[in-house]
């Protein structure tokens, strides 16, 4: 890991200025773990509206160390949330030694550095990864845990995965009550709403329901069983962590439906990510 004292902080960047004051905010989080210092660091060095930087990368192995030596189920499930959302937003495509877009990191600080750098963030993101079955388990445990931070804890561990266009699909509808989907024949796009009654039911409309009232839904056919391995392995551990509201909805957002503006029968799933995938 990057010492403490390395000049190479002062080359690194995040959204608003250099990495200077980082290696201080790691120091304080491994002394005594504080939500409020590492809401700092996280928001004003590490991410920025789905974007992460080199201070990212050099800050995750002591964010990772952290998340596993706690002793504190509560601050190793949040680690395991933010650390998975930076994992969301980087470019899975990245190829070794470093990404492409470090070029001029690599003229300042060196090739090797960035080598190391890139190198331990992927460890870093393997023994994250470990932490898997302990974070699903308190999250089970946990009556009084929202849905909403549920859905989060699915969205690490899809980027974890490797998943990262249905990280970014549950990402962008975290709230878990409208989805936005892009029919392939005719690029109009298709909202995907509950039903009035809710009852985990979803209708897809051609225009946003709250805006519009009165249309005509379509029927979304659910599906009895999932043929897509992806959409099972969501399905088994949303169900796993008692995320209820999105184990009812993905026999629907698997299932068919006809596109309101066109009228092709549509694959919901598809239609979904399509506008996700890289």
């Amino acid at each position: 890991m990057l010492k403490w004292d390395s000049d190479v902080w002062g080359k690194l960047t995040g959204p608003y200025s250099s990495a200077d004051n980082v290696p201080d905010l790691l120091q304080r989080l491994e002394q005594e773990y504080s939500q409020e210092v590492f809401d700092e660091l996280f928001q004003e060095y590490l991410y920025h509206q789905n974007t992460i930087y080199t201070a990212t990368y050099a800050a995750m192995p002591y964010l990772a160390q952290l998340a596993c030596s706690t002793s504190d189920a509560e601050v190793r499930k949040e680690l395991f949330i933010n650390c998975g959302i930076i994992e969301a937003s980087r470019d899975g495509g990245d190829e070794s030694p470093f990404p492409a877009s470090w070029a001029e990191l690599a003229e300042d600080a060196g090739s090797s550095i960035c080598t190391e750098l890139y190198r331990e963030y992927m460890e870093a993101m393997d023994k994250l990864r470990g932490l898997t079955k302990d974070v699903f388990a308190y999250a089970a445990a946990q009556q009084s845990m929202d849905e909403t931070e549920k859905k989060y804890i699915l969205i690490a561990d899809a980027a974890y995965r490797g998943s990262y266009t249905i990280a970014s699909m549950l990402m962008t509808f975290s709230e878990g009550d409208e989805y936005v989907a892009v029919c392939p024949s005719c690029e109009e796009e298709v909202y995907i709403w509950p039903g009035e009654d809710d009852a985990g039911i979803l209708q897809a409309y051609e225009q946003d329901p709250v805006f519009h009232d009165g249309q005509e839904p379509q029927a979304i056919i659910p599906v009895t069983s999932f043929a897509d391995e992806e959409v099972q392995a969501l399905a088994e551990r949303a169900e796993a962590i008692g995320e209820q509201t999105l184990a009812r909805q993905l026999r629907y957002l698997a299932g068919d439906t006809t596109c309101p503006s066109c009228q092709e029968n549509i694959s919901v799933w598809s239609a979904l990510l399509n506008t996700f995938a890289e």
